[in-house]
């Protein structure tokens, strides 16, 4: 951090019958502030190249959800929606108003889209990062060899079941609706075991995922694998600045 000190709190918060963990970097400083989720079996560790630039801007939350890292489990459906709800009543018990900038990988993308479209009032801004769509199961899946498909429905043992987590997809595609929010859609140019057909039907998709928005930009990060925020963490930092500062 080159000697730039930024405010960092780690405590636990209740949210329904559990206890969440949460990571408070920054100060927000009139500026929106940053909430981050990681993708599927992730948690906050993801953004250890992201968080720590953009608190020297301004306020990031930083969370692990039930079941993971060191939050508790919920007994609840690990779902999309029930997510949503759950990180919603987080924010307000720590007390932490909007606007916020949201920015979710993979699937915790899902999880910011739905948040988006549930509270759009809340939400100056959206950065998806490798975001899974909500055609994936239809439409990519079965472009790619058994082998894949088979290693792609057993990694889901981390939190909810491949069924729940095709549950949130239909909740998702269920509940879109076009916003109008600054919204930018960052896609992985280099996916490990892609072939060139399968790495351009996935830009394709990931570019479609504009239409959220009648805001919204496309970035390839030629260089990325699926997690663009360790490949080339700069492309994400550089999204999140750009939102902010067109929020000011």
């Amino acid at each position: 951090m080159n000697g730039y000190e930024i405010n960092n709190e780690q405590f636990f918060i209740k949210v329904k019958n559990f206890k969440l963990y949460v990571n408070l970097l920054g100060k927000k400083k009139n500026k929106p502030t940053v909430v981050m989720d990681a993708g599927y079996g992730d948690y906050s560790k993801a953004w250890n190249k992201i968080a720590p630039e953009i608190a020297k801007i301004t306020e990031v939350v930083l969370y692990d959800r039930a079941g993971l890292g060191k939050s508790e489990k919920s007994s609840n459906k690990r779902t999309s929606e029930q997510m949503v709800n759950e990180l919603k009543e987080l924010l307000t018990n720590i007390g932490i108003e909007p606007p916020y900038i949201l920015v979710g990988h993979s699937f915790g993308g899902v999880n910011m889209r739905l948040y988006a479209t549930e509270y759009p009032n809340e939400v100056d801004g959206l950065v998806l990062v490798d975001s899974t769509p909500e055609d994936y199961r239809e439409i990519f899946l079965p472009t790619m060899s058994a082998e894949f498909q088979d290693a792609y429905k057993k990694q889901f043992i981390y939190e909810g079941t491949y069924h729940e987590f095709m549950e949130s997809l239909k909740q998702t595609k269920e509940k879109r609706r076009k916003l109008d929010i600054p919204l930018i859609v960052i896609s992985a140019g280099k996916k490990a075991h892609y072939s060139s057909q399968s790495q351009e039907l996935w830009n394709e998709m990931q570019e479609e995922l504009l239409n959220i928005s009648t805001n919204s930009e496309f970035i390839i990060a030629k260089n990325s694998t699926h997690y663009i925020q360790n490949d080339e963490p700069s492309v994400v930092i550089n999204a999140i600045k750009h939102l902010i500062a067109k929020r000011l």
